[in-house]
């Protein structure tokens, strides 16, 4: 799976945390619905320290298309608001 991080980079996943990051992403989304901020920012936390920490960084120079892309580390939570909705940004 090739993760992308906006404003970041590319990163390949092992195949097997395809779905870790995807219960997440599924429970981002609840933290999102619920309003509950302190507990989304804790699984976004989560979702960019997997990501960053099992994955290999790809070069800037080898292009592959990206499966997810995750938005910037930064995001708001009203930005959130709009991007962890239905399927999340990994659609079941």
């Amino acid at each position: 799976m090739i993760v992308r991080i906006a404003g970041e980079g590319q990163f390949k996943l092992p195949d097997g945390d395809a779905d870790r990051l995807n219960d997440l992403d599924n429970r981002a989304v609840a933290a999102v619905e619920q309003g509950d901020e302190t507990g989304f920012r804790e699984l976004w936390s989560q979702m960019l320290n997997m990501v960053a920490s099992d994955g290999n960084e790809l070069d800037d120079d080898e292009l592959v298309e990206s499966d997810v892309i995750l938005p910037p580390r930064d995001v708001t939570f009203e930005e959130a608001r709009g991007e962890f909705t239905g399927d999340g940004l990994i659609p079941d």
